[in-house]
């Protein structure tokens, strides 16, 4: 199980969660409380270790602006969480090594998902960020063919039911292990990653071996 934890603001908070188990990290660029600039992103991710995936999440942003952030910021991924379109996706997608397209739970455009070219498709709440819960039935509508997220009011009491009911590829949280907006607490980190790893067994990461390295599912 894939777990993505999202809103990092800080170093101290990128190695905690990455101590604590997460196998990629979230940096905002969109406008949130937890947003970040580049350059303090670029100083985070070089003292990473470069198997972690790390992830630029922006917004309604160009497709070339998009590619140029993640260059100039280190970063190994995008994900769009706005309406973009699916040239934009496919833009980002042909220079950037793995790209996230989210769509909110409620979107008609969830059906043709699959459509657009990314290597992932993140299901979240309608409001972004908020820690709010959706109805899980609704992210059966994303496409099977694709790796699929779900984001939206997990928690460390909810992510195993999550999982069991809707069996994504994998988990995005933010507020849900937050003491704080941009804040991570190491306890919430820690519960939340062994509930996502207890409910699917199978895809335990291996002892030892570091962060998942998220291209052996390529």
């Amino acid at each position: 199980m894939f777990v993505k934890i999202c809103g990092i603001t800080s170093e101290e908070d990128a190695l905690l969660a990455l101590a604590m188990g997460a196998d990629a990290l979230g940096f905002v660029f969109a406008p949130s409380p937890r947003k970040v600039s580049v350059a303090a992103v670029a100083d985070i991710v070089r003292r990473l270790p470069p198997a972690v995936l790390t992830i630029g999440v922006f917004r309604d942003e160009l497709a070339s602006r998009v590619v140029e952030v993640v260059g100039e910021a280190g970063l190994k991924g995008a994900q769009l969480h706005g309406q973009e379109t699916k040239e934009d996706v496919a833009h980002v997608a042909r220079y950037v090594p793995f790209t996230i397209k989210a769509f909110p739970a409620t979107s008609a455009a969830l059906d043709e998902a699959g459509d657009y070219g990314a290597h992932a498709v993140l299901v979240d709440t309608p409001s972004p960020g908020s820690g709010r819960v959706f109805d899980w039935r609704l992210a059966e509508g994303a496409p099977r063919h694709r790796r699929l997220i779900l984001a939206g009011g997990l928690t460390a009491e909810n992510v195993g039911e999550a999982i069991r009911r809707v069996h994504p590829w994998g988990v995005d949280v933010s507020s849900g292990v937050e003491s704080a907006p941009g804040r991570k607490d190491a306890a919430k980190v820690r519960a939340f990653v062994q509930a996502a790893r207890a409910a699917e067994p199978g895809r335990l990461a291996p002892s030892g071996a570091g962060p998942y390295d998220w291209r052996d599912d390529w």
